[in-house]
């Protein structure tokens, strides 16, 4: 997925309020929306590089959003909106090997009253479910971690495609590694043990499992390649 135009470079002063950064940005302070709901764990170093885009829409309040953050010699990518975007375009160009079958991919799938799942993709004989995550934290060892804070709706997403599985439809979770220096992915149980615990039982019901990281620059990011759960 590429930018609309190349990300602006600063420096990483402070997150506040949540959806708020301060970027420091050619001697000036600039205030850009943080599109990250997560604790971001291990990226918010102040001093840290930082990628933002620019909008020309005069109706957002803040004309800055935060894009990219360098920690270490990594590059991470920490804009959760453009998750699907970037599942959506690997599925449709096949990047991801063993999705390549389904050929109709239907967005906001509604499975039931209170679940919508990412992605309904299906071909002549098979329907399969398909939620995406994203991931954006290591601790250590070369291996991200998901969720970086607790998560009942994620959780919530686990059960539900075992529940769709037992309905008839395929069942696949993607996590998506907003970086490019992971060599391995693993659930954070001390982070969230239910989490842990649904995931176990989905991987037992048969939910496929997937575990991508991305190429990122300040021109666009990517899917890359699939990497091993540990």
């Amino acid at each position: 997925m590429k930018f609309k135009e190349r990300l602006l470079q600063g420096i990483l002063i402070k997150r506040y309020k949540r959806f708020f950064v301060d970027i420091k940005y050619k001697n000036k302070i600039i205030t850009a929306h943080c599109p990250n709901t997560g604790s971001m764990m291990g990226l918010l170093n102040k001093g840290n590089k930082a990628w933002f885009s620019v909008s020309n829409n005069p109706k957002r309040k803040l004309r800055y959003s935060l894009e990219i953050i360098r920690v270490g010699k990594s590059l991470v990518g920490i804009n959760t909106l453009l998750t699907n975007k970037l599942v959506f375009e690997a599925l449709k160009s096949k990047k991801i090997k063993s999705l390549t079958k389904f050929d109709n991919i239907k967005t906001e799938a509604k499975f039931s009253s209170g679940t919508r799942f990412d992605f309904l993709i299906s071909n002549a004989k098979v329907k399969c479910l398909l939620e995406a995550k994203n991931v954006t934290l290591l601790r250590n060892n070369s291996i991200a971690e998901f969720p970086d804070a607790i998560t009942s709706r994620g959780t919530k997403h686990l059960t539900e495609l075992i529940n769709a599985k037992k309905r008839g439809f395929q069942s696949c979770i993607i996590y998506l590694i907003q970086r490019q220096d992971c060599k391995a992915f693993k659930i954070a149980e001390d982070i969230d043990a239910n989490y842990k615990i649904a995931f176990d039982k989905a991987i037992k019901a048969g939910v496929k499992i997937l575990c991508y990281d991305c190429k990122i620059n300040n021109e666009e990011i990517k899917l890359n390649n699939q990497i091993e759960l540990i």
